[in-house]
């Protein structure tokens, strides 16, 4: 009985989420053809490549555009009417966003900073531990303006930072000029032999001291779906005093995500991953952290007051880090897209994805096809790498765009990982709450066809 209410439980998943997929317009064109839907020679679009970006809803879609028909204006001044209602609009997708991932939405407590992406995010926050290092050498020991910086993140030749061999490059990249620049040690943590980063408490002991000032590492790798044990490592950060900084950009669209929970002090991610817009991301901070440190960028919007002839007086967090004009339609329809996220279940939306997970992970299975990262389902999600022997990734890409179905080639901005499995570029299917089972199975049986047309 309860084995049947398990398969009866699975089938209305999948039948909800096929009801969904409507919802995605771009879905119902095809590609190949004449036209943008001719259906005599094009082929059915099959998305696979939503780690790189998702596709949109038509709730987000329209968000976006009633924006600008009804009330767009500048955010945070202004005295007009519509100042004030895009200023509410803004502030509410906030707290939308925050929602999502479990962060503090009330006002004069928020907790997410609205960036450019994340890849902005990790930037600011790299930006800003720079400027708050270089403060507290030029500050006087005994100035009060220095300590919090000094006390937090004030990095100093002798500390480190640690990345992992897993991270995307908007992770490992900011943080290496930051070791660079202020004269500190860049230390990984490795990977197990299928690409899961490393969390046994021993081995982690040894890369992790009371030197280290700064862990940052992904929550789920964009190249093996591998999701990361976060807690052991955010606890042994913690151990020695170190920030814990957390790269969400492939769990937050996919899995359940809850940053107190987790206890972590920074994560980012992005908009256009979670089903909302290009051009927006979001910075998580613990509210004590973010308003000890220094601003990243300078201008509008982001200070108190200014002088001539003195140090500007910057606003609290997260206005201190919004400087220029903010991209309000953008947020808006992100706010949207948490709020779509929230009333689909992210429970479902894990469920739903593991299925399609499943069949993805029987490229194993075909003859000359190798699977990069775990080949099971334990601790993962619906982003599979893999490598085709004999055939460069760009003409697996590109023999698979022709019957429809659009991957992702390349190293996927994360050349240690595939270093670490013996290629530089590698092909990844990454599923969406839109893909389906037969979608799974058709990019599945296409891959097997892929090494007999190149003759390898």
């Amino acid at each position: 009985m309860g084995s049947e209410m398990c398969i009866r439980d699975r089938e209305n998943i999948m039948r909800e989420f096929s009801d969904l997929r409507s919802q995605f317009p771009i879905l119902s064109r095809t590609v190949h053809g004449t036209s943008l839907h001719d259906t005599v020679h094009g082929k059915p679009l099959i998305y696979l490549d939503s780690a790189a970006t998702s596709q949109k809803p038509q709730v987000v879609i329209d968000a976006e555009k009633e924006f600008y028909e009804t009330i767009n204006a500048g955010v945070h001044r202004g005295a007009h009417e519509l100042a004030a209602l895009s200023t509410v609009a803004f502030e509410e997708a906030r707290a939308k966003v925050a929602r999502l991932v479990g962060a503090c939405a009330d006002a004069g407590s928020e907790e997410i900073i609205v960036t450019p992406g994340a890849t902005g995010a990790l930037n600011l926050l790299a930006t800003a531990i720079g400027n708050a290092s270089a403060k507290a050498r030029i500050c006087k020991k005994d100035s009060d303006d220095s300590a919090d910086f000094r006390q937090n993140f004030a990095l100093r030749e002798g500390d480190s930072i640690v990345v992992s061999r897993a991270d995307h490059h908007s992770v490992l990249l900011p943080f290496q000029e930051l070791a660079l620049r202020t004269g500190t040690e860049l230390r990984w943590i490795d990977v197990t032999e299928d690409g899961r980063v490393r969390t046994d408490a021993d081995y982690l002991r040894t890369i992790i001291d009371e030197r280290t000032k700064i862990v940052a590492v992904t929550h789920i790798s964009n190249v093996t779906g591998a999701i990361t044990d976060v807690s052991s490592i955010c606890k042994r950060a913690h151990e020695v005093g170190a920030i814990f900084v957390l790269d969400a950009c492939q769990s937050v669209p996919h899995i359940p995500v809850d940053f107190h929970a987790l206890n972590v002090d920074f994560a980012a991610f992005s908009a256009h991953k979670m089903y909302g817009p290009t051009g927006v991301g979001f910075l998580y901070g613990r509210r004590e952290l973010l308003n000890a440190l220094p601003p990243a960028n300078f201008g509008g919007s982001m200070v108190e007051l200014a002088w001539l002839n003195k140090p500007a007086q910057y606003m609290d967090a997260p206005y201190r880090f919004e400087a220029g004009t903010q991209p309000v339609a953008q947020m808006v329809a992100a706010g949207v897209a948490a709020d779509w996220l929230r009333a689909v279940g992210m429970n479902k939306v894990a469920e739903h994805e593991r299925e399609i997970a499943a069949e993805l992970l029987k490229l194993q299975d075909v003859p000359g096809v190798r699977v990069l990262g775990p080949t099971d389902l334990s601790q993962r999600i619906g982003t599979v790498a893999f490598e085709v022997e004999g055939v460069h990734p760009h003409d697996v890409g590109q023999f698979l765009d022709a019957q429809g179905i659009a991957i992702r080639v390349g190293h996927h901005c994360a050349q240690p990982i595939h270093r670490h499995f013996g290629v530089y570029a590698s092909n990844r299917a990454s599923v969406g709450v839109y893909n389906t089972v037969d979608e799974a199975r058709a990019f599945v049986e296409a891959v097997s066809h892929v090494r007999a047309y190149f003759g390898a």
